[in-house]
């Protein structure tokens, strides 16, 4: 038993110090033999949960270890080895590289960056050792966006802290072995102070199970279990995070952080959808031509090609933002540009390979449709696309105010998110903005500046070499994304629902007979 641990031991500290191009070869073989050989895509994609053996073969390539710092143990929790673990896991399954990035940016990277420094040795050692597992719980049934308002409190105890309330949608219901936990402190006369506090619950501890009252029937992301949480737990007083200034902002810098990471979801993720598109168009005729030869085939192509080579700019300007020590917590305009495009483009990806494939994409077990129930939700986790544009706009607009500037153009060229796109939209950009807006154009210009702002990101990394083809082939699909995005920015669309609308509206009325 000595001797096994012995060598349990030398293959991790082998894993901790080999060259990083060693290790993701080694997890990407894994992949391939848990995908490939042991089992197929096509059953692991129907299936809720995943077989034991997936998920234990998986974190025997110690893919944690990219994410925990060196002096725990692992291999430094560097940014760009995280984003290409996230990534090459979310190429073979979407759920699989979610499960990953719950764990690291959801659990270990606000562990590491807040955490005592002997709770940060534990947890890390069972993550390394014994494959332990943590996510995030925030989200309460009647306060999902509303965060700030959530209703889980706690109060001081003499060695505790006592929890309690309600959580739903955390990723990992029942798996994780450790929560991060968020609440409100409770005064004694009952009313729960602004900030927000949190905590760690080690569910194999008594005292800190986490009771799940009913597991959610997912639409998609089959892999992971979802449910709601009843909270009634006491925490040890050092298991609290602590902040560096108030708890709302570990709370924004942290997501901002996420928010800055889940690209590398979308690149692992468009990659696939790329390659599985263009093996279909290759190998499908119709009449005497591959599909691969029509025009709106090679656009549709074109625009998932464009789609990776966006995510692959972000991830790679991510990687150089985004590490632990760097504050985000103000970060916030370019974390939800990046969070809303990519998720958005995760979907028109999605669903350029649906119409590509055809009626066979509308089988269960086929990449296409799962594709599309699976890349959905990411357009409303973590911030609702809807809400993430309207706050952008909102930050744009305080900014433009605060430089007493009114001309979009303008705006654009001086800002260090944008300076270098600004050149290739001068003449779409050139007009003045009325700092008061309505809601539905604020999201339509959050929208704008998100792609303006992803632009920025393609142009740097074409400019430190990546392949010049796909760079403007981008910039070209972003352009045009754009200019039809302007093209309709003078038409006010004011429309409403009308509650009476059953009124003088049943159409056999207007019938001739």
């Amino acid at each position: 038993m000595e001797f096994t641990h012995q060598i349990a031991e030398n293959s991790r500290d082998i894993k901790a110090h080999q060259a990083f191009p060693v290790f993701i070869k080694n997890f990407k073989s894994t992949l391939e033999s848990v995908f490939y050989q042991r089992t197929s895509h096509d059953t692991l994609g129907t299936q809720r949960g995943l077989p034991p053996y997936v998920l234990r073969e998986v974190l025997a390539a110690d893919p944690f270890m990219a994410f925990i710092p060196e002096v725990y143990g692992g291999r430094g929790g560097h940014t760009h080895e995280g984003i290409e673990v996230i990534s090459s896991a979310s190429y073979e399954s979407l759920a699989l590289g979610l499960t990953l990035g719950i764990n690291w940016a959801l659990f270990l990277q606000p562990v590491a960056k807040y955490a005592n420094e002997e709770v940060k040795s534990v947890i890390f050692r069972n993550f390394i050792e014994e494959k332990r597992m943590g996510g995030l719980m925030i989200t309460e049934p009647n306060h999902g966006s509303d965060a700030l308002n959530m209703q889980t409190s706690y109060t001081e105890e003499r060695e505790h802290y006592h929890l309690k309330g309600t959580k739903h949608w955390a990723g990992l219901t029942g798996w994780a072995d450790y929560w991060l936990l968020t609440a409100r402190k409770k005064t004694p006369g009952g009313n729960l102070m602004r900030d927000i506090d949190f905590f760690i619950s080690d569910n194999n501890k008594v005292g800190q199970v986490i009771d799940v009252e009913e597991y959610f029937e997912n639409l998609g992301l089959y892999m992971i279990p979802y449910g709601r949480n009843k909270i009634d737990v006491h925490i040890p007083r050092m298991y609290r995070l602590q902040p560096k200034s108030t708890g709302v902002a570990m709370l924004l810098d942290s997501l901002h952080r996420s928010r800055l990471e889940i690209p590398a979801m979308a690149m692992g993720f468009t990659k696939r959808m790329l390659d599985e598109a263009l093996s279909h168009c290759q190998s499908r005729f119709v009449g005497s031509k591959s599909l691969f030869a029509y025009d709106q085939v090679q656009y549709r192509l074109a625009c998932i090609q464009s789609a990776y080579t966006i995510t692959s700019a972000i991830c790679a300007h991510s990687s150089e933002h985004a590490k632990v020590g760097a504050d985000l917590m103000d970060q916030g305009l370019k974390a939800n540009a990046v969070k809303s495009h990519s998720t958005d483009l995760m979907q028109e990806s999605a669903q350029n390979l649906f119409q590509l494939v055809g009626a066979k994409g509308y089988k269960l077990n086929h990449i296409a449709g799962r594709a599309i129930v699976d890349s959905r939700p990411f357009q409303i986790f973590e911030g609702s696309n809807d809400i993430l544009y309207v706050q952008i706009s909102e930050a744009l607009l305080k900014l433009m105010k605060q430089a007493k500037e009114t001309n979009l153009y303008q705006f654009f060229k001086d800002f260090s998110l944008t300076q270098k796109s600004a050149e290739h939209l001068k003449e779409i950009t050139n007009f003045n903005l009325d700092y008061s807006l309505p809601q539905r154009k604020l999201l339509e210009l959050g929208r704008v500046v998100s792609r303006v702002i992803t632009m920025e990101m393609v142009i740097d990394i074409g400019i430190k070499g990546f392949n010049q083809e796909l760079i403007s082939d981008s910039i070209e699909m972003l352009k045009q994304e754009l200019t039809s995005y302007f093209a309709s920015w003078s038409v006010q669309n004011n429309t409403i629902v009308r509650l009476d609308y059953e009124e003088n509206s049943h159409w056999r009325d207007f019938v001739n007979t």
